[in-house]
């Protein structure tokens, strides 16, 4: 029996993930597909007049076979795949797209939702008057207009650009898989703190466990660890090992994946995959892929992207290169280093925060174990909310790392199941990120809740210690958890609108914002308390988070700038233009001035640039930055009242969490704070301007 085809009988109806085996994807697909398309002949053939409740809402509901099996699909195939995941992904993502492209592009459909939407919005409540407009778009932007011959083009584009994406994204996680750097002298290990290399030591007896023993090899783990590409193995060592022949291997292994002569090259992907992507937008009568995607975004142009990221950059390029020049001198006094490269900014970077402000990451890992990092973000969430989120073993999970909850309202009715799943393996790829297995929404009166999923790439728990986090990846925690409650206190009716359905450059507010409190004593002391001891974390650690919380802050906006301009160079262009340069020479040119650092030949960013070639941030990357400056002002009205203020939270909660894209999200947020945001407060925030 395939479970996709049966109503979920667990808890929530959570998805059986331990009753779904392989086989059970593509026919599911191949139903859910004739499903959806018989759902959308009976909206054609439905001889009534057409009206919002059966034309629009009738389409808002179809598919709920298709959506049922590829929420959990990809989902999987990002956290826990396998070679015959991705050969499955491979063979229906085609079908996928052939199926979107059929159902946008019919005549008769989109003639349906056309007089619906030239009957004008009278009668309809705000969300269903965005649900209209977003429907007449979605048509619209999707080929519904073109003659029959260029239908037939997009089509093409479509699925040839679907795996393209999928391919890209399999090339990266086997690249970072391939490689792996085996030491066996104490010497190589030189400045890595014992939790590190005892970490490194586990990642080799957990790699070679199974294995048995070689001529060159011992299996005794003593003399023997293993530094991956993981970013749990990889920062570690690039910021504290003083081996920098070591560093240098590690950041051309890191550097360089995609970009390598082997068959995971992912240039003529990139190159092929932005044509296509810039091809379809002429298709559709924009200028470019970047006009494409940024009219329905809040910056509504690629000038204005430019004009936000120059401004940005304007500001931050002094800091930043007086930064520099310290970091420079600083490398030179201490170790006769004449030109700084690229593999030395972690290390030297964090020698010299630790002289100027006498903390690191080793200094507070204690203070950080991950499960009293979880329940301060649940506390965190419940002192602003009041949810409650309760441990259940008897929701089904995909890896036996995953952790299940169940979320409760503040008056203890359910309210979401919400999946962690933190730890890094060769079936995940990286980064961190917040997904959804269930989206909310209203249907026949019931009031559907979510299932949210958080992953992540946590440092793991060693033979002698729990899992420690570094305070980078307690803000990531917190970043994700933001996503999360989007998800989780949706309360719209249609879930396409729902959660954390809005503006890509909106989407990341809930996220930025929560990292604010990491800053906070008051939340601190909820939860970073010493492993061993139990002592709170003392006041003056947390004063030295703050006073070094701007440290390098110029560089590391200067930074993000230079991946959003990477990312628009790509993407503001025709497609005549991208048959010219290399993946490298466009890279080099977008960043021009931006990289203090000597080129590393070998090296290539974009090659693994997996948010833009292979997730939804394509001419989006500058929405980090722009969320930054709705977060710091945002925060300011938290602050202003005091970090858990009740009146506050539930004003956000009202107006941005629960909200989901219902309305613009401009209108929003000035609903929220009672005006548009300060542009110069992220600047104020990060001391670069007065």
């Amino acid at each position: 029996m395939n479970p996709f085809f049966e109503q979920y009988t667990t808890p929530f109806g959570a998805i059986p993930f331990s009753q779904i085996n392989i086989d059970n994807y593509v026919p599911a697909v191949l139903q859910g597909i004739e499903d959806a398309k018989a759902e959308v002949n009976a909206i054609v053939n439905n001889a009534a007049p057409p009206t919002f409740e059966n034309v629009i809402e009738a389409i808002e509901k179809s598919g709920e076979l298709l959506g049922k099996v590829t929420s959990a699909f990809f989902n999987l195939n990002s956290a826990e795949t396998s070679d015959e995941m991705q050969a499955i992904a491979q063979e229906i993502s085609p079908l996928l797209t052939a199926h979107g492209n059929e159902v946008a592009m019919n005549a008769a459909l989109f003639a349906k939702v056309k007089a619906v939407y030239d009957g004008g919005f009278d009668g309809l409540t705000i969300e269903q008057k965005t649900l209209l407009e977003k429907s007449y778009k979605g048509f619209a932007r999707n080929g519904a207009n073109l003659n029959v011959a260029d239908k037939e083009k997009l089509k093409a584009i479509d699925t040839k650009k679907s795996q393209l994406s999928l391919t890209f994204g399999e090339n990266v996680l086997k690249e970072s898989n391939a490689f792996q750097m085996h030491l066996t002298n104490n010497e190589d290990l030189d400045g890595l703190p014992d939790g590190i290399r005892e970490a490194a030591a586990v990642a080799y007896k957990s790699k070679f466990k199974d294995k048995s023993k070689s001529k060159d090899e011992s299996n005794d783990s003593s003399n023997n660890w293993l530094f991956t590409l993981d970013y749990p193995s990889y920062l570690p060592f690039m910021t504290y090992s003083t081996r920098r022949d070591l560093r240098q291997k590690m950041h051309r292994a890191f550097g360089s994946k995609g970009f390598q002569d082997n068959e995971n090259n992912n240039e003529t992907i990139i190159q092929e995959l932005v044509k296509l992507r810039a091809e379809r937008a002429q298709l559709l009568g924009y200028e470019s892929h970047a006009h494409y995607v940024l009219e329905e975004r809040m910056a509504q142009s690629p000038s204005n992207v430019y004009d936000f990221l120059n401004n940005i950059q304007e500001k931050a390029l002094p800091f930043a290169k007086k930064e520099f020049e310290e970091l420079e001198a600083y490398a030179k006094k201490i170790d006769g280093i004449d030109q700084l490269q690229k593999w030395d900014s972690g290390y030297y970077s964090e020698k010299l925060k630790k002289e100027k402000f006498a903390i690191d990451d080793e200094l507070l890992r204690p203070y950080f174990q991950l499960e009293k990092v979880e329940q301060g973000v649940f506390l965190t969430a419940e002192k602003l909310f009041g949810i409650t989120f309760h441990k259940r073993t008897d929701i089904d999970k995909y890896h036996e790392d995953v952790i299940t909850y169940e979320v409760k309202d503040e008056n203890g009715e359910h309210l979401a199941v919400f999946y962690a799943d933190y730890f890094p393996r060769p079936g995940k790829r990286q980064g961190a990120w917040m997904t959804s297995f269930r989206s909310q929404k209203i249907e026949n009166g019931k009031d559907q809740r979510p299932h949210v999923s958080i992953v992540c790439n946590f440092t793991k728990p060693t033979d002698t210690k729990p899992s420690l986090l570094t305070f980078n990846e307690v803000t990531t925690l917190f970043h994700e958890f933001g996503h999360a409650l989007h998800g989780m206190l949706a309360a719209g009716t249609y879930s396409s609108l729902s959660g954390t359905s809005v503006f890509w450059d909106f989407v990341e507010l809930p996220s930025q914002l929560m990292e604010n409190w990491c800053y906070e004593k008051d939340c601190l002391d909820l939860f970073a308390k010493h492993y061993e001891t139990g002592e709170a974390i003392p006041e003056e650690y947390i004063q030295k988070i703050k006073d070094s919380s701007n440290f390098m802050a110029g560089m590391g906006t200067v930074r993000q700038v230079s991946l959003g301009k990477i990312d628009m160079g790509f993407h503001s262009l025709n497609a005549e233009s991208q048959k010219l340069k290399s993946i490298k020479e466009m890279e080099t040119e977008a960043i021009k001035g931006l990289d203090f650092y000597p080129g590393v030949a070998e090296t290539c960013t974009s090659t693994s640039f997996s948010h833009i070639f292979q997730g939804g941030y394509s001419s989006g990357y500058y929405s980090y930055k722009w969320a930054e400056v709705l977060d710091a002002d945002a925060f300011e009205a938290f602050k202003e009242k005091g970090i858990f203020n009740k009146a506050t939270a539930k004003s956000f909660q009202k107006n941005i969490l629960s909200a989901g894209g219902t309305e613009h999200p401009s209108i929003l947020y000035k609903r929220f704070r009672g005006r548009d945001a300060e542009p110069d407060a992220l600047l104020k925030r990060a001391g670069l301007v007065k």
